[in-house]
């Protein structure tokens, strides 16, 4: 089996489509926010449409970092976790307007905040990009109690 190639170009996010970059490439472009991993929920339909964003975690997000606790495994232990790939990628609407996919997708520059950018792992948190008092859905049993502005 060959190994794919793994290393991380310079600036990839630059120089690069999303259809461009290898795998170490797509995974690096992921800041690590966690909001993807937040429950959302659509009501209505057509123009009347509309996506609520909550503070419902994902029971495997650790809500004090953003970060998978089991990131492997994750789509054996979560039936409903969604793989964003490059193929399915224009289908994820609901993406927070700050998420590097969305932005590189759009046209846009990183965040300043961005580890990419920053060099700092802990860059994304120092910001106050978080969602602030995540509750994970095993705790919750309304989740309209929990819906929050856009984020």
């Amino acid at each position: 089996m060959l190994q794919k190639n793994l290393q991380i170009t310079p600036l990839f996010w630059q120089t690069k489509t999303l259809l461009e970059m290898n795998e170490a490439e797509w995974e690096a472009l992921c800041d690590g926010c966690g909001k993807c991993c937040y429950r959302k929920y659509i009501q209505g339909r057509g123009k009347r449409e509309r996506l609520y964003y909550t503070s419902v975690a994902c029971n495997l997000l650790d809500v004090n970092t953003g970060r998978c606790r089991n990131y492997v495994d994750r789509f054996k232990i979560e039936k409903d976790c969604t793989k964003l790939t490059k193929k399915n990628l224009p289908d994820f609407g609901w993406l927070p307007k700050t998420c590097a996919y969305r932005l590189i997708y759009e046209g846009k520059p990183l965040f300043d905040w961005h580890p990419l950018i920053s060099q700092d792992p802990n860059s994304v948190k120092n910001a106050g990009v978080l969602i602030p008092n995540g509750i994970h859905e095993k705790d919750v049993i309304d989740w309209f109690e929990f819906v929050i502005d856009e984020v």
